[in-house]
């Protein structure tokens, strides 16, 4: 194996640190002669473990040596892929070298671990290549890079030369792009911890680790905004202006402000899932991470995606600064917000802060830096391009959402009138008419039928 991952040219930045190259060094020391056969089972077995680790963390299944030297592929950053995501090959000397390194793939697909097993008297080579996993709740593992990595380990499987490889992993940047940016929808900036592990050391299994700043979030919800009832033209609007950022042209950032539950943030994780597939990416920020801001944007923007920075329920107490980051940003400062990056926020406010009596009181000793410091703060809502207001629904638009939602369940057997009538009472106990109040009635209905 060692032979093989020595001539790689254009992944020749896999991290030395890798399951690949500490399995390429163990046969090295294997195929030599020159070692201590317990202390080789026991570095084998560490590897073969780390490897059932990332198998957990991303549900593979089946062959996970396979779907292991796939996720490698799919992740490794380089200048090669970076090029290639989202806008496939380009001609040149490079693909002669590319065509080298996925011929070395193949063989690393195809490589006969019988021997060592014969050797050393053990099967965990065996195992991990005809694995079956046991069956878990999506939630539980990375479901976004588990189905692209599966799929492209399946596609070198049946490649049947060199150039097909190369062809099916062009495709595959081509259409879905590399590392986390490509096979993640949207991104935080705290690690995510999964089953011990962060999703940080899995990408350093594959490749080194950059500063990084942006950890993947992997239980999106899959909300459509056919799913949302009501608040058409609120959604078109919303359509409109992300359909023209994702295909280049001239968007703004947008602020979605009204009452709480009427759907503002599912607006915004639907538009996620309905463009994703053309390059749109989320990044969900939160007030005390603003200061981060200029290092998130650092991170984003040179890729061959669109980001939204994504803020949900923005508003500014009286004290606090932080807004001050947040405006540099939208405004430019000394370095522009790039052109593949805009600005999407939820808010109860319309102007973004609290008005208070002390924002306006002309007693105050320091009048004029309130009045300063609340224009700042306006201004700020005035960068917003696009503003959406979300309203609690009327009564007969309330009622039309319950009724739409519960028509989407066979199991609810009552009547319009009687759904109408029990949503009444609901909301008058659960905090007045709104789409979350009544999705939340629909839910105590499903929960009722399920129990009967």
């Amino acid at each position: 194996m060692h032979h093989l991952t020595s001539k790689l040219v254009i992944y020749k930045n896999i991290n030395p640190d890798s399951i690949l190259l500490r399995l390429s060094n163990i046969c090295q020391q294997f195929e030599s002669g020159d070692y201590v056969q317990e202390d080789l089972i026991s570095d084998i077995y560490i590897e073969i473990n780390r490897l059932l680790d990332i198998s957990t963390l991303y549900g593979f299944d089946k062959n996970l040596w396979h779907n292991y030297l796939a996720f490698v592929l799919a992740m490794t950053e380089n200048p090669f892929t970076l090029v290639s995501e989202k806008v496939g090959v380009n001609q040149g000397t490079v693909n002669k070298f590319a065509c080298n390194d996925f011929g070395i793939f193949k063989q690393l697909f195809d490589y006969d671990f019988s021997k060592i097993e014969k050797e050393l008297d053990i099967d965990c080579f065996g195992i991990i290549t005809d694995y079956d996993a046991v069956v878990k709740s999506e939630q539980i593992f990375n479901k976004s890079v588990s189905e692209k990595v599966q799929k492209l380990s399946q596609a070198i499987e049946q490649a049947k030369d060199d150039d097909e490889v190369y062809k099916v992993v062009t495709d595959f940047y081509r259409v879905y792009g590399v590392g986390e940016f490509g096979l993640n929808k949207a991104f935080r900036i705290s690690p995510q911890e999964e089953s011990g592990i962060s999703t940080g050391d899995m990408s350093r299994i594959a490749s080194d680790d950059k500063s990084r700043i942006l950890y993947p979030i992997t239980n999106t919800s899959d909300m459509q905004l056919e799913d949302l009832v009501g608040y058409e033209s609120q959604k078109r609007e919303l359509v409109q202006n992300t359909e023209a950022f994702v295909e280049g042209r001239k968007a703004n950032n947008v602020l979605l402000y009204g009452d709480a539950g009427t759907g503002k943030s599912a607006s915004i994780k639907a538009i996620l899932n309905q463009y994703y597939s053309k390059g749109l990416r989320m990044i969900e920020i939160y007030k005390h991470e603003f200061k981060e801001l200029p290092k998130v944007i650092d991170a984003i923007k040179n890729r061959n995606y669109r980001f939204i920075i994504y803020m949900d329920d923005l508003s500014f107490e009286e004290f606090e600064i932080e807004y001050k980051y947040l405006k540099v940003v939208m405004e430019g400062g000394l370095e522009a917000k790039p052109e593949n990056v805009l600005i999407y926020a939820t808010s109860n406010r319309r102007h973004l802060i609290r008005e208070t009596w002390s924002d306006r009181s002309d007693m105050a000793e320091d009048e004029l830096h309130r009045s300063e410091t609340v224009n700042e703060k306006l201004s700020l809502a005035a960068r917003f391009g696009v503003t959406i207001g979300y309203y609690t629904p009327q009564r007969s638009e309330y009622f039309n959402i319950v009724t739409t939602l519960a028509r989407r369940h066979p199991e609810i057997t009552l009547t319009d009138e009687e759904l109408i009538s029990e949503a009444g009472k609901w909301e008058m106990r659960h905090g007045g008419m709104s789409g979350r109040t009544a999705q939340q009635f629909v839910d105590s209905l499903l929960a009722a039928s399920d129990s009967s």
